[in-house]
């Protein structure tokens, strides 16, 4: 297939502008190296991995795609350090940062010749990424499943203000799964688009089966933000989403939504497909996903149906 060329294939030296999301409990070597191998840019997401697990899925990815691929990093996390140090040691080229003030490890990163993506929610952080000299700034709308700003902003309001605000290429992000959306956002301003949920439904990510199922029986409606006191996500409204909002009407507090919350409890439904006591993150774009197919078909479905797109509007006249 022909490659697409911008700033974005360009910086990540890939063929297509079309970035999986490092995903918590999804996204595994599989994933991002069946992602690369398509001619796309495939994540392992760090922030379900211990140190050492992470170490295994980076061998794992260089022996399974020679095409690049890099790793989210969620800059909360407990053994931040101790993954800086496995990426340089394993010499990770490519670094998604996530939730945190990308002020405090960008230059470390590009220091040691790492190119730099940070993902924010709203103008004001953007502004803050490029300042701090990262290379891409992904801006991600209140449609996705992770890292959804308290603002609910949506990505088709907030990538053309971004847009008018940052020089640096812009990826857009939340609600996006298909050619016509990749068109959409590329309109509005985004160099390329970081999917999530579609590659959730894919059959190398790590998610279990019945959270995939889960997935593609979602529709309209289905899903809520939530826990802004926390972490805002996006979840499938199940047993669990339905303890949350019983404590906000009980007027629970950051404390009772910590203990109802607890340890563990997106492993529970994403990882080990518990659909009645696990946290269910899925964007409001899994009621258009409605079938479980490898990675790289749905990246040649999503590029196929964007230049067919492109071919159809430019016949319109008004």
């Amino acid at each position: 297939m022909e490659a697409e060329k911008n700033r974005i294939t360009e910086l990540f030296h890939i063929e297509h502008p079309i970035i999986q999301a490092g995903m918590v409990w999804v996204s595994g070597y599989k994933l991002a190296a069946a992602v690369s191998n398509a001619g796309g840019l495939g994540l392992i997401g760090a922030g379900s991995m211990y140190p050492d697990v992470l170490r295994e899925h980076i061998q794992k990815c260089k022996k399974a795609t020679k095409k690049p691929f890099g790793v989210n990093i969620p800059l909360f996390y407990p053994d931040l350090q101790e993954i800086l140090d496995i990426i340089l040691e394993e010499n990770v080229r490519i670094v998604f940062t996530s939730a945190g003030n990308p002020k405090l490890y960008t230059r470390f990163l590009k220091d040691h010749g790492i190119t730099v993506v940070h993902v924010v929610s709203s103008v004001k952080f953007a502004l803050k990424s490029q300042e701090a000299g990262v290379d891409a700034i992904v801006a991600e709308g209140f449609e996705a499943g992770g890292h959804n700003g308290r603002e609910e902003t949506t990505t088709f309001t907030l990538i053309p203000m971004v847009r008018e605000k940052i020089s640096i290429p812009l990826i857009a992000a939340g609600g996006i799964a298909t050619g016509k959306g990749m068109l959409a956002a590329m309109a509005l301003g985004a160099d390329a688009v970081q999917i999530g949920s579609r590659f959730v439904a894919s059959s190398e990510s790590s998610a279990h089966i019945n959270f995939k199922q889960e997935v593609i029986k979602t529709q309209d409606g289905d899903t809520h933000l939530t826990l802004k006191e926390l972490t805002p996500v996006r979840l499938i409204k199940n047993e669990f989403y339905n303890s949350v909002q019983e404590l906000y009407k009980q007027q629970g507090g950051v404390d009772q939504l910590e203990k109802l919350l607890g340890r563990g409890r997106a492993k529970k439904g994403m990882f080990e497909g518990d659909l009645v006591e696990g946290e269910l993150e899925i964007g409001q774009i899994a009621g258009l996903i409605h079938e479980i197919k490898p990675a790289a078909d749905i990246v040649n479905e999503i590029i196929n149906e964007f230049r067919a797109t492109q071919r159809s509007i430019s016949k319109i006249h008004i």
